[in-house]
């Protein structure tokens, strides 16, 4: 029986990746430096899980900024715009692979980064690959070979792992009309074939490629398509063994394709679709072949412990039917999505022993992997580790921290008055024109202003005692203070006060609820260098106090413009943690809706008038099938009402959505209600407004005219070509301007140079459709 592991996390027990991506960046070490750092965490990562006792290490696994990045230049799927950057020089791949990542604004360059969105639902986002009709792939990039090899020369034989070629295709995204993307697989499957020939060459008995798209809802053509690649890369490869992994939910229909694949292993995700066992295990074809069966039974993607009992009934019952040789164990998932050490925990006043018992990350993960391995061939019952694993989830079920009756009470207690604001939008707008008084296409930004050093150097000096209480908050004060005054000249119409006080979005409302846990080490890439660190839902959910009301009655008390009021929504706190998994997600996402709902009271009482409570993983949240999306929308829009459904007419509510492909589900934005809503469209050029045209959604909109994830500056000119796209779907006066998303990590210079231009930009506007008028 063979374990093994899908991939590892990439950013380093103490985030060296983020640290030295952005230092090379800034032009602060050289690329030898940049590669140095992450050679090492690879050598780590390689070492940690031989250590635990793995029979197959991934390698091909790290990314300096993403896998799926990655595999575009693996594949020469290049788009045109940075076809400058291609010298034939080796020591340029790495500026070539930041300019499709970040964009580049230097040297007289100006070019665009490439679209990014979510990694299936999980919070991790890709870089989009892009099609033109015909396109050609030609092998640039021997990343997969490079790693491979530095691996060997370590004395470890790994099992490289690349994006499958189906999931890849299905991934990107037509650039023209009149074809379709899965028709490139005949031209893409050539590279894919060169590097396993060559990965083959030189040592490589397993290969790992992975085809998450076979839990989605695929057509016949994308079924065919993956028949025809690996009956194709079989014919190529004969002697190579090849492992198929799916994973993120149960293969359904999908499963008589997986099956009759011509692969050596398949793997499922047992964490996420347990039903597909024993419909495999049914299988004739399958069950009278050679091939193995991977059980993802370790959840890669959250942090409790993993449940003995239950993963080796799994096991127990692959095995009765397979035989031990044909049975492989590994997480259900790359570990990817989990954070890297819980060893790293040290401090039980932020993680209590409690609940750390509870508790296992990826390299907890690796240990539980290779324990299920080999109690499998025991008689596991009387095991040591058996038991205590057992005493760790019985004392988790029962533990008096978990349940408050008051709070379920008032959950139970939910009527549908509710979810209900006191009138309709038409008549809420009315009001608003009159009480708020904003100009035609009014500006505003999605929250955070530029988190400096120094503002983090003062929560880390309050949080260590070098700073008092009333210190910090008078330095605080003074930089809300600063960015009004900063906001005021530049002519912003709507404020904020930049949140120079919290840490992360979700985390910060986290600290300030109970049924919410922390860690100090518990990091999870988002994207590139960005992590987050998110927080631990281990119990019933309730709001003691006020959370960000004393801080916005600062700022509004200190302009004559509106300040708007931030909250993060319960879906996206609720997406965007750890979640217990002892009760629906629906449960706790009401508790987190009426904490948030007792907030927007308070704001409202408070004077604020433009509060904003932003939702956007409500998209990620979606079930990968679509027959699933009906009753998780409904909830989650409630949830969302539920939150904002407790002020008056004349109080504004926003909400802000990103990476969000909103065609199928717009019916659902629409039942949000919220008066305006702002979203992420300037990397897809307003694509994502047809959307909005097309069911025409009745509400305000603020689509973002610049991409706050690059570094690069937008002209004027770009964004008045952004928003006089978005005035051909939109009425003049439901349209807002604004960035894409908030804007915590950028820096300064670059931020006050897109916020005059995007100022400059309405106001231009304002002017043309003055004549017009």
């Amino acid at each position: 029986m063979l374990s093994h592991n899908l991939g590892y996390p990439r950013v380093g027990s103490q985030r060296e990746l983020k640290k030295a991506s952005e230092q090379f960046w800034a032009g602060k070490i050289d690329r030898d430096e940049l590669q140095k750092v992450a050679r090492k965490i690879r050598h780590q990562n390689w070492e940690t899980q031989k250590n635990a006792g793995l029979d197959l290490i991934p390698s091909n696994d790290f990314s300096l900024y993403d896998h799926v990045l990655d595999t575009s230049l693996m594949a020469g799927a290049i788009p045109e715009r940075y076809h400058q950057l291609i010298d034939g020089k080796s020591n340029r791949e790495l500026d070539l692979y930041y300019a499709m990542a970040r964009g580049v604004q230097r040297d007289g360059l100006d070019i665009k980064a490439m679209e990014m969105t979510k990694w299936f639902d999980t919070n991790y986002h890709y870089l989009v690959p892009e099609f033109v009709k015909d396109q050609k792939f030609s092998r640039y990039s021997d990343k997969v070979i490079i790693e491979f090899e530095d691996a060997l020369h370590k004395g470890i034989l790994t099992k490289p792992v690349l994006v499958g070629p189906v999931t890849y295709l299905l991934l990107g995204k037509e650039k023209e009309a009149g074809f379709d993307k899965i028709d490139l697989l005949d031209n893409l499957l050539p590279v894919y074939i060169s590097v396993l020939k060559e990965l083959a060459s030189r040592g490589a008995e397993w290969v790992q490629l992975d085809e998450p798209a076979l839990v989605l809802d695929l057509t016949n053509k994308d079924k065919l398509a993956l028949q025809s690649a690996y009956a194709q890369i079989r014919e190529a490869l004969p002697k190579l063994k090849i492992l198929v992994a799916s994973y993120f939910g149960a293969l359904e229909d999908n499963l008589s394709i997986a099956t009759s694949l011509n692969i050596d292993a398949l793997h499922i995700d047992l964490t996420r679709g347990a039903e597909t066992l024993p419909q495999i295990l049914a299988d004739e074809a399958f069950v009278n072949s050679t091939k193995k069966l991977s059980l993802g039974v370790v959840d890669g993607r959250n942090i409790w412990k993993n449940d003995f009992a239950k993963s080796l009934e799994f096991v127990k019952k692959a095995i009765e039917v397979l035989g031990e040789n044909r049975v492989m164990i590994a997480p259900s998932s790359s570990l990817l999505h989990s954070p890297h050490d819980l060893d790293l925990e040290k401090n039980e006043s932020v993680l209590t022993q409690e609940i750390k018992n509870w508790m296992a990350f990826a390299k907890q993960k690796l240990s539980e992997v290779t324990a299920l391995s080999q109690l499998a061939q025991t008689d596991w019952t009387t095991d040591q580790s058996f038991i205590e694993n057992q005493k760790a989830i019985a004392s988790r079920r029962t533990s008096t921290l978990i349940h408050k009756p008051e709070v379920k009470n008032r959950v139970a207690s939910i009527s549908q008055h509710d979810f209900e604001r006191q009138n309709a939008f038409q008549v809420r707008q009315t009001i608003q024109l009159e009480k708020l008084k904003l100009p035609l296409f009014p500006s505003t930004t999605i929250g955070s202003f530029p988190q400096t050093d120094e503002v983090r150097q003062l929560r880390a000096n309050l949080k260590s005692g070098k700073l008092t209480l009333e210190d910090y908050e008078t330095r605080i004060k003074e930089e809300i203070v600063s960015s009004l005054r900063w906001q005021e000249e530049l002519g912003i119409d709507v404020l904020v006060h930049g949140e120079f006080e919290r840490n992360d979005m979700v985390e910060y409302f986290g600290e300030s609820l109970s049924g919410f846990v922390f860690t100090q080490n518990g990091w999870v890439q988002s994207y590139g260098s960005r992590c987050v660190k998110p927080p631990v839902i281990f119990g019933d959910v309730e709001r003691p106090g006020a959370m960000t009301v004393k801080w916005s009655a600062f700022a509004q008390a200190n302009s004559e413009k509106l300040v708007k009021g931030m909250l993060t929504g319960p879906v996206t706190i609720l997406q965007w943690s750890f979640v217990r998994d002892d009760q629906p997600r629906k449960d706790t996402a009401f508790q987190i809706g009426l904490a948030i709902r007792d907030e927007v009271v308070d704001l409202e009482k408070a004077g604020i008038k433009v509060i904003q409570i932003d939702e956007p993983a409500i998209r990620e949240g979606l079930p990968l099938r679509k027959y699933a999306w009906r009753n998780y929308l409904t909830w989650a829009v409630d949830a969302f009402r539920l939150s904002a459904a407790g002020v008056a007419d004349q109080t504004q509510i926003h909400t802000h959505m990103c990476y969000s492909e909103f065609n199928d589900i717009i019916d659902s934005i629409a039942a949000m209600d919220a008066d305006v809503i702002t979203i992420e469209t300037s990397r897809s050029q307003m694509e994502l407004l047809d959307a909005f045209a097309n069911f025409n959604y009745p509400n305000e909109i603020g689509p973002g005219v610049y991409d706050i994830h690059s570094p690069r500056v937008p002209t004027v000119d770009e964004m008045i070509v952004l928003l006089e796209k978005a005035l051909k779907v939109i009425p003049s006066r439901n349209l807002w301007v604004n960035p894409d998303c908030g804007l915590k990590t950028r820096k300064w210079p670059e931020t006050e140079a897109a916020l005059r231009n995007m100022i400059t930009a309405a106001n231009l506007l304002r002017e043309s459709v003055s004549v017009e008028q």
